[in-house]
């Protein structure tokens, strides 16, 4: 009876914190039905989602409304991340934002293109006044597109709170049917110290998790002693697609009493890199599956309400326990997993032997590494937790473990380069080598006198590499001399196969162009609309640089009326 009490208690106070915002003022931003592709704070690499990811079937170019009146408080068009985004402040202290775009609505574009000439820049952020640029509530304000990061074509949604911090949109009455329940893919049991057991192993164990009718879950009887956690894999699905988003909110039990919850409502930027303490890191860097721990352990995320004990059990000797997991979605679908353990002394095995080596990372402490001509800067509270570390030099490689421990922040790699000569220490740049077959992916790299310096916040293998190839600047919709027009847009294809592309300027007749860099096609746009090109006989001069400074420039004349 206490137990049902609880569950009643929880679900009434889920009820009401849901009812605490605004539900009829803001509107869906598209004018076809709202089908998610991603949800509110679902898990993603190195971060919570911020929005809803709305599909815009397959298509770009389609409205986007404002769902509420204000104005445009910020833009930001930029290569990567969010692409073309636009920015809402509303009377009511919330902002709306709308990403990933094709292009503005015309009176925006106008804006945006004005300050990008004047800047002479593609990437830009401006926040204009108040009374710049007012916008009433369901008014077009931008269309749906691909830019930036996306994996395909969407609208990205967010709604923030007056201190910037997104909020789950489902919370304001934006929502999409959904009568599934989610769904647990695996579970796993944590010892969480050498006197901590289960079925006696003080290893991780994968428990084997048993589908019931009712769409629950039970877990094969366990033994444990000590201290110990768990971690689910879990998703949530909507009725209109068959995506694999986010749940909502799961909580946990130990014989009817609450000792942990995850309440993925709000969060703020500034925390959201803690996502990598949240899941067991080592096991989606080796096997690409994203286990939630339900415990908190070194983890400041304020997602995580009321634990008791970090959300970790004690479990002692003779004595029998009930575990349950509660995972929810918005709409209040539930699944249950019930774990039943019993603790024995008996369940005591060997503790794990620990790998050692002579290099140990305190995690409280600065570490200074250094062999042969390389050195590494770990800073004070740069790891969540203390570790013994594999360092290893072999001429300009650096073996700085597997990524397997979650930083969080960046440490320093320095290359001394004063052994190579100064027109090869130019074309030199450092590289971290990835996946099995160790494809070298260029590290941002910094340069001050021999010394070759990047910052990472991931473990792996870093090496030098050179790159003395120029990049290349290919036409695509046209031929040099051709008469352009009939064109509406100027393609051209720009690439760089070793250090990747860092800048390029286009100018025609010497005067600065914009063109719009898509870094998935590698394609860089000009609009003619824009209104630069007026002669009839026009150069075209594309200048392209790469990271370690190698220079291409294209140029050609084409003709328009």
């Amino acid at each position: 009876m206490r137990f049902i009490l609880i569950i009643f208690l929880a679900s009434s106070t889920l009820s009401i914190a849901q009812n605490n915002y605004p539900q009829d003022y803001f509107s869906n931003p598209l004018e076809i039905p709202l089908v998610l592709s991603g949800t509110f704070a679902e898990l993603r690499s190195n971060h919570f989602h911020s929005g809803l990811d709305i599909k815009t079937q397959q298509r770009v170019g389609l409205k986007v409304k404002a769902a509420a009146s204000g104005f445009v408080s910020r833009i930001k068009v930029s290569h990567f991340g969010y692409g073309k985004a636009l920015y809402i402040t509303h009377p009511n202290g919330y902002t709306t934002v709308y990403a990933h775009l094709q292009k503005f609505s015309p009176e925006i574009e106008a804006y945006v293109k004005k300050q990008q000439y004047l800047k002479e820049s593609y990437e830009i952020e401006l926040f204009p006044s108040a009374e710049t640029l007012k916008v009433t509530k369901d008014n077009v304000v931008a269309y749906s597109g691909n830019t930036g990061g996306s994996g395909g074509p969407h609208l990205h949604f967010e709604i923030r709170d007056k201190a910037e911090r997104p909020m789950n949109p489902m919370l304001f009455g934006i929502d999409t049917p959904d009568t599934t329940n989610p769904i647990v893919y695996s579970m796993y049991a944590y010892p969480m110290d050498d006197n901590a057991f289960i079925n006696k192993s003080n290893t991780k164990q994968k428990l084997r998790l048993i589908p019931l009718n009712n769409g629950d879950y039970t877990v094969e009887n366990i033994e444990a002693y000590g201290n110990i956690g768990f971690g689910i894999e879990t998703t949530d699905r909507q009725n209109l697609a068959a995506n694999k988003n986010g749940v909502y909110n799961i909580q946990t039990f130990i014989n009817g009493s609450k000792n942990f919850e995850l309440d993925f409502k709000r969060f703020s930027f500034s925390e959201t890199k803690h996502i990598n303490q949240l899941i067991d890191y080592e096991h989606y860097k080796t096997k690409k599956k994203r286990i939630q721990k339900l415990f908190k352990k070194n983890n400041p995320l304020s997602i995580l309400k009321d634990p008791v004990n970090d959300g970790l059990l004690n479990i002692k000797d003779s004595t029998y326990s009930v575990y349950k997991i509660r995972v929810t979605d918005y709409e209040k679908n539930e699944s249950w997993i019930t774990v039943s353990i019993k603790g024995s002394k008996n369940s005591v095995g060997k503790p794990q032997k620990i790998k050692t080596t002579p290099y140990y990372i305190n995690a409280g402490e600065t570490t200074n590494l250094k062999e042969g001509n390389i050195s590494v800067d770990i800073y004070k509270d740069t790891f969540y937790r203390d570790f013994y570390l594999d360092f290893a030099v072999n001429n300009d490689t650096l073996k700085l473990h597997d990524d397997i421990y979650p930083a969080k922040k960046s440490f320093t790699i320095n290359f001394d380069v004063s052994a190579y000569s100064s027109e090869d220490q130019s074309k030199l740049y450092i590289t971290k080598l990835l996946g099995e077959n160790k494809y070298p992916a260029y590290s941002r790299t910094k340069r001050k006198g021999h010394i070759l310096s990047t910052n990472s916040k991931t473990l792996g293998t870093f090496t030098l590499a050179t790159d003395t190839i120029r990049p290349t600047i290919m036409p695509i919709n046209f031929k040099k001399g051709q008469w352009l027009s009939n064109f509406r847009y100027l393609k051209v294809k720009i690439d760089d196969e070793s250090s990747g592309i860092s800048k390029y300027r286009a100018t025609i007749n010497g005067k600065w162009i914009l063109m719009e860099y898509d870094y998935k096609t590698k394609t860089l746009t000009h609009d003619f609309n824009d209104g630069i090109v007026t002669d009839t006989k026009n150069i075209l001069k594309v200048v392209v640089t790469d990271n370690v400074g190698n220079s291409s420039t294209f140029e050609t004349p084409f003709f328009r009326k």
